[in-house]
Parts: C-alpha cells; sequence; structure tokens
C-alpha cells in the first residue's frame, strides 16, 4: 500500500513477534513492562521517528510505526528488552504499508489471538495510543488507524458471535482447573498476582464457582485488598507465600514480573499441588516439577484448548474479516484522498491562473468580450479536468506516489503536504 504512506520517505511497519512462532521463553525475552514500553517511546522521540505505538501482552510484542527502514524499529524492541536481532530474526515478522494496517485490523479484532475472539488486546492498543499521543508520538494516520480498528472490534463484538462466552487465557485457566481438578469446591486456591490476567482469572473462579476458598497474595497488599472486597476473597501478605502454597491445592501465578517468583526452593509441600503460570515472561521456574505431587501447566499448554464453544466461533470468522474489509476500505480511502488532496488543489489553482492569464488576453483582443460567460465555462472545463485527475488517483491500480510526482513536474505545481 504504497499511498499508505504519510510522507514519500517513510513508510508504516509493524514489526513484532506472537506466540504463533515463538513460544513462552521467547516472548519472555522480548517482553516489555510499562518502564520498557516508556523507554522504547523515549527513544524514539529521541531518534525523530514520527508516530509509533508499542504493545506488549502475553502474547505478543509489537511496534507499530513510521521509519525510513524497519530495523529502526526493531533496533528498538531489542535495545529495550532482551531479545537480540538474531533471536528476532527467527521468530519474528515485519509487515509493511497495507500489510501492516491489515495485522493491525485481525490483532485488534481478535482474530489473530492465542484464543480466537479474545478482545483483551484492543485495549492494549488504546493505552499504546494514549501513551504515544501523550508524547508527540502520534499523527493523525495512526490516530485515524487505531480508531477504524476500535469501531471493527466493536463491530464485531455486537454484530458476530466470535466471542461469545468468555475468551481469554483467565477463561481457559479456569476451565483447565474445572476439567482437571476433582471435587474443586472443597480444594484451596491460591491466587499470586493481581495483575489483569490475575484479576480476570479471580473474577472467573468467583462467577463460575461462587467458590470462597480463594486466596490472593499480591506483593503490594492494598491492590489485592481492593480486589478482595470487590469479589469477597480472601487476602494475605506476600511474607506467608511460602505457608500459604503449603495450604493451595492449585496455585495460579499471575504477577507480571520479568523473572521467575516461584521456585522449588519454596515449596514444601504436604500434597499434590496444581501450578499455572499465566505469566510472560515465565514466572514459575521449571525446576519445580523436581518436587513430586507438582503438575506445572503454562499459558501455551492451555490455549490448545479447544472445545464446542471455542470451535463454533471459527463459523463466524467470515463474518468478522466482512466488518474488517469495509472498514479498512473506508480508511485506505481516507489516506489516499488525504494524500492527493492537496495536489489536487495545487493543480485546480495552476489551471485558474492559466485561466485568468488567458482571459486577460482575449479581453484586451476582444471588443465585445463575454467574461462572465467566459468563466462560467472556463470553471466548468477546470472542475472537468480537475475530477479526471481525481479519479485517476482514486483508482485501486494506480500508483499515487508516481502520479503525483508526474502531475506535479508536468504543471510545474509543488504543495506543502505529502
Amino acid at each position: 500500500m504504497e499511498h499508505g504512506n504519510i510522507s514519500k520517505h517513510s513508510t508504516f511497519y509493524a514489526v513484532g513477534l506472537s506466540y504463533k512462532k515463538a513460544d513462552a521463553e521467547m516472548r519472555g525475552k522480548f517482553s516489555l513492562d510499562d518502564n520498557g514500553k516508556s523507554n522504547v517511546l523515549a527513544q524514539a522521540e529521541a531518534e525523530g521517528i514520527e508516530a509509533l505505538i508499542v504493545t506488549s501482552t502475553c502474547n505478543r510484542t509489537e511496534i507499530y510505526g513510521f521509519a525510513q527502514h524497519p530495523f529502526q524499529l526493531i533496533k528498538l524492541l531489542c535495545e529495550n528488552s532482551q531479545g537480540t536481532v538474531e533471536d528476532f530474526q527467527k521468530v519474528a515478522y515485519v509487515y509493511k504499508n497495507q500489510e501492516a494496517v491489515s495485522h493491525m485490523f485481525r490483532v485488534g479484532t481478535g482474530l489473530d489471538s492465542q484464543i480466537l475472539g479474545d478482545f483483551e488486546i484492543i485495549s492494549q492498543i488504546k493505552s499504546a495510543f494514549v501513551e504515544s499521543k501523550n508524547r508527540h508520538l502520534a499523527n493523525a494516520f495512526m490516530e485515524r488507524l487505531v480508531n477504524a480498528v476500535i469501531q471493527a472490534s466493536k463491530r464485531i463484538k455486537n454484530e458476530t458471535e466470535i466471542s461469545s462466552g468468555a475468551t481469554s487465557v483467565s477463561f481457559a485457566a479456569v476451565r483447565y482447573i474445572f476439567n482437571n481438578v476433582e471435587n474443586i469446591a472443597n480444594k484451596n486456591i491460591l491466587l499470586f498476582g493481581t495483575g489483569k490476567i490475575g484479576r480476570n482469572t479471580c473474577e472467573n473462579l468467583v462467577k463460575h464457582t461462587k467458590h470462597e476458598q480463594i486466596t490472593l497474595i499480591n506483593r503490594t497488599k492494598d491492590k489485592a485488598e481492593r480486589l478482595a472486597r470487590k469479589l469477597d476473597v480472601i487476602v494475605k501478605d506476600y511474607v506467608d507465600l511460602q505457608l500459604e502454597i503449603q495450604k493451595a491445592d492449585v496455585l495460579v501465578v499471575a504477577t507480571g514480573a520479568q523473572n521467575p517468583t516461584v521456585d522449588k526452593a519454596i515449596l514444601n509441600l504436604k500434597k499434590p499441588l496444581l501450578i499455572l503460570d499465566l505469566s510472560i515472561p515465565k514466572n514459575v521456574n521449571e525446576n519445580v516439577q523436581d518436587v513430586k505431587g507438582v503438575t506445572l501447566v503454562h499459558m501455551d499448554h492451555l490455549s490448545q484448548m479447544t472445545d464446542e464453544t471455542l470451535e463454533n466461533r471459527k463459523k463466524h470468522i467470515p463474518a468478522a474479516e466482512a466488518i474488517i474489509e469495509e472498514i479498512k476500505d473506508e480508511f485506505i480511502a481516507w489516506t489516499k484522498q488525504r494524500k492527493f488532496a492537496p495536489t489536487i488543489h495545487a493543480l485546480k489553482e495552476k489551471l485558474n491562473s492559466i485561466k485568468d492569464g488567458e482571459l486577460n488576453v482575449q479581453r484586451k483582443k476582444l471588443a465585445n468580450f463575454d467574461e462572465e460567460q467566459a468563466e462560467l465555462i472556463s470553471a466548468r472545463i477546470i472542475q472537468k479536468i480537475t475530477n479526471h485527475f481525481a479519479n485517476h488517483l482514486k483508482d485501486d491500480n494506480t500508483m499515487v506516489d508516481e502520479s503525483i510526482e508526474w502531475i506535479e513536474k508536468i504543471f510545474q505545481i509543488e504543495t506543502t503536504s505529502k
């Protein structure tokens, strides 16, 4: 989509990696916490990047932005995470112009989610755009694109059943617990971490079990207490983590820490323990599996779970894709018109200037010159000519940059906006 560029010298890219090719360990290397995302934005601003947004979730880390070369964006990601360029080349992707636009639509509408129909990513995209705009790293193209993706997400949610029922990693975790833990009503569940996934998991557990034996622990206790008051569950101090793990039958870890927070050193178990690690990077050390009675399940295993509900959602993919295409076409039409409008305006001014000069000549030469009639005819001809050029530039097969350059060269006009 060369017509999707904001200028002749920068290109719109999407660079990143996701669950499709990168396992949890690799995604952990490239994951960005709030501080990491802030550093990416600060560096982008310092390097003069026109517009950029960065998102990092358990399933993907991505940068959407304008650059002369995608490596400018890849470098930002690698320099602010634990990932290397070599790692990136093995598992990541780079999309350009129309492909990048299409990718954002699929991601933002849940079609590219690890669990089909998971719409949590759209709030991440919204937040990422607000943060970029606050740092003057958002342009009209990016704002219009994000709003178009939000519009598509809303319509798909309202007009299709692709998100029927709960569709998220947290829901998958709850389903896994139900399917694999006998007599769940009599078991103790410990939730360590009250970030977004932790909160959603806790809400799903309470909603689906009416369970009174759920305990919350968070490094910052007041966050856990706020959630506990809302859901009527128990809160314990962080210092009690080891003791509470001993009591638990199920441990759900979703702390969002950059390093493991649970390993075999703190497990002194007297009964079997199911551990679900819902974090990226992984928050549970693999060595817990050395402890007898421990079953460790990571979110990538949960996402492989398919059931009748998820299979049913696949039937609604064509309807969702039709909505995306409709809104995406409107967006692309806007980008093309926005790009060539200054050229058409300048062309009209040039033709009017030629007309004015010719009318002056005829006015002096002809004693009975009908100026009003000449003005009317000339204006209609100019409008028809500019309409022809505009229709050419609107055509999907037109190379807009080349055509604009040709028009400006032939008519010797300059535009201030490309």
